[in-house]
């Protein structure tokens, strides 16, 4: 068992929008808990490019970012219990949670499963783990992280492809589990990309009715090819007239700045949800009388918990839910997130080690 620190081979940032270079870090200590994945794919996620220009705040240079990885088991702690040496296994964006396993610190959202709301959360780059050590992942060939947040992929998706269900799936399928999502709802989709055209795929796998909302008529067929009942172009006024009122729950993936609140919350029907999933770099706005006036309720949705991301696995397999990607050596890093930032990819960009 690999319990001593490693050498780790990455690609990381050193300033602020900077280009990733190569660099070494030695890796914590393998915990009773842990488990090493010997790290082939991972997803370059909107969150990584936030995180790399220090959009959502200071970012700890160097960094380390990627948090759609997957990978094989090898080497496990004693106390692992779910995982064993050649397990192939993925990695989302949170990497630890207390579990609610300290008698002197009690936490209620990791007794009520929502593991990640839980305060003492470490998420998979950019943070410190209780012991001062600094989670660096997924551009990388190792990655050390608590058992419990690696979850087993089903053998019928492929490793490219399962890479980005551990962060964009999560991320879209959660709330529509929580919001109850049921067979002959009808659910928008604003933001059509590494998100979106999964979000599209979930509703349709859960009997609802995917209805997509866009800007442009670029990817119209595509979207439609993927499940979803209807399109609308938010910038024609035709299709922006009957767009309004069509939906009981609106998911919002896309995080561009001064988008228009004001038209997403007509979107809804009376008493409809809108759940946000991006994090754009400025506030939101809109007018409180969409809301109050329509009893529009107005959520927000964090990653996933610990059996979200196993339904949400168990679903995809089951009814072939599939991530478009486009796959990169990892050396090709820059060029990826190039891709990325240009808004290129269809639909989410795979490092491949």
């Amino acid at each position: 068992m690999a319990a001593a620190p490693r050498q780790v081979n990455t690609f990381a940032a050193f300033e602020k929008s900077g280009e990733l270079k190569p660099w070494q870090y030695t890796s914590r200590p393998l915990g009773d808990e842990d488990v090493e994945i010997k790290i082939s794919h991972c997803g370059i996620c909107g969150s990584d490019l936030h995180t790399l220009d220090s959009g959502w705040g200071p970012t700890a240079y160097p960094v380390v970012v990627g948090h759609e990885i997957v990978g094989e088991v090898t080497a496990a702690g004693p106390k692992v219990t779910n995982l064993a040496v050649g397990d192939r296994v993925g990695v989302g964006a949170q990497v630890w949670s207390c579990r609610n396993k300290d008698a002197d610190k009690p936490c209620v959202d990791c007794a009520d499963k929502v593991e990640s709301y839980c305060d003492r959360a470490v998420l998979t780059y950019n943070a410190k783990y209780e012991d001062g050590a600094l989670a660096y992942v997924g551009y990388a060939d190792y990655v050390r992280v608590s058992s419990g947040f690696a979850f087993k992929i089903p053998d019928n998706i492929p490793s490219d492809v399962a890479a980005p269900l551990l962060c964009a799936g999560a991320t879209v399928f959660s709330p529509l589990k929580h919001q109850n999502v049921k067979a002959g709802d009808r659910v928008g989709v604003i933001g059509i990309g590494g998100l979106g055209h999964l979000a599209i795929q979930f509703i349709r796998a859960l009997g609802a009715i995917p209805v997509a909302f866009s800007r442009s008529t670029n990817k119209r067929q595509q979207i439609l090819d993927l499940g979803a009942a209807e399109f609308y172009n938010l910038s024609d006024p035709e299709d922006a007239k009957k767009a309004e009122n069509s939906v009981h729950t609106l998911i919002l993936t896309a995080d561009a700045k001064g988008m228009p609140y004001n038209q997403y919350l007509g979107l809804l029907r009376k008493r409809g949800t809108l759940v946000m999933l991006g994090l754009p770099n400025d506030e939101i706005k809109f007018l409180p009388m969409f809301v109050v006036g329509r009893g529009i309720r107005v959520v927000g949705s964090l990653i996933g918990s610990i059996e979200d991301i196993e339904d949400m696995l168990k679903l995809a397999s089951e009814k072939n839910v599939r991530p478009i990607i486009q796959k990169l050596p990892m050396a090709k890093v820059n060029e990826g997130i190039t891709i990325m930032r240009e808004g290129r990819a269809r639909y989410r960009v795979v490092l491949e080690n």
